[in-house]
C-alpha cells in the first residue's frame, strides 16, 4: 500500500502530465515534487503564482485552496515559502543564483526552515549588523540547521541583553505593565456581568487602565 507521501507525489505527477512543461504551474508542480531540495525554485514560482493571482486562471478561487489542492501544501507552509522567497530576493539575491546552488556542498544548502529564521532575525532590534552576519554565516557556509540556529539567535538576545540591562528592564516593565493591563480589562468585564460591586469600581478601574497604558504608550 502506497503512503500518504507516495499518494501525494503520484497525484503531483498525474496533474504535470496535463500541462505545459514551460509554464509556471508545471514549474510550481515540479518545484513542489522535489520540495526538499528545490525549495528556493518551489518558493519562487509560488510568489509569481501569488503576485498574479495566476490561481485564478487555473479555476481556483483563492491561493490557499489553489495550494492546498493542487500541491498539497498547508497555508502555513505556503505562506513561509512565499516570505522565505521574498526574503532572499530582497536581502540576500546572491543566494538565489543557480552558481550558488552549483557549487555549494549539498550539506550546506539553507533549507526552508533556517531562511525562516534567518528572515525573523534580520527584524530583531535587539541584534546588530555583525550577529545578523554571524547567523547568516551559520546559515549560507555552514547548512546550520533551523533547530540550532534558534538556540543561536536566542543566545545572542539574551547576550545583547545582558550588555544593555537598561534595554532588558524596559522590555520586562512594559511585559508587566501589559499583564497588569490584562487582569485589570478582565476584572472590570467580571464586575460588570456579575454587578456584584458598585459601578464606582469600574470608574476607578478604567482610570488606572488608562494611567497604565500612558507607561507603556
Amino acid at each position: 500500500m502506497d503512503n500518504p507521501k507516495t499518494k501525494s507525489i503520484r497525484g503531483i505527477e498525474e496533474k504535470m502530465r496535463a500541462v505545459d512543461e514551460n509554464s509556471v504551474r508545471y514549474r510550481v508542480l515540479d518545484g513542489a515534487k522535489n520540495f526538499k531540495t528545490s525549495w528556493v525554485q518551489l518558493g519562487q514560482a509560488l510568489y509569481t503564482v501569488w503576485k498574479d493571482k495566476l490561481f485564478k486562471e487555473w479555476g481556483y478561487g483563492n491561493f490557499d485552496i489553489y495550494t492546498s489542492k493542487e500541491i498539497g501544501i498547508r497555508k502555513h507552509t505556503a505562506m513561509k515559502l512565499l516570505r522565505s522567497y521574498y526574503f532572499l530576493e530582497k536581502e540576500e539575491p546572491a543566494y538565489l543564483h543557480r552558481e550558488y546552488v552549483l557549487s555549494a556542498e549539498a550539506s550546506c544548502v539553507p533549507g526552508l526552515d533556517s531562511v525562516d529564521v534567518l528572515r525573523l532575525a534580520k527584524n530583531k532590534k535587539e541584534l546588530g549588523q555583525e550577529d545578523y552576519d554571524q547567523l547568516k554565516n551559520e546559515v549560507f557556509r555552514k547548512g546550520r540547521d533551523a533547530g540550532m540556529l534558534k538556540k543561536d539567535l536566542t543566545s545572542l538576545i539574551r547576550q545583547r541583553e545582558e550588555l544593555d540591562p537598561q534595554e532588558a528592564w524596559k522590555r520586562k516593565k512594559i511585559a508587566s505593565v501589559k499583564r497588569a493591563i490584562s487582569l485589570l480589562k478582565s476584572l472590570k468585564k467580571e464586575i460588570e456581568l456579575s454587578r456584584m460591586l458598585p459601578s464606582s469600581f469600574i470608574g476607578e478601574i478604567e482610570e488606572l487602565v488608562t494611567k497604565l497604558e500612558t507607561e507603556i504608550s
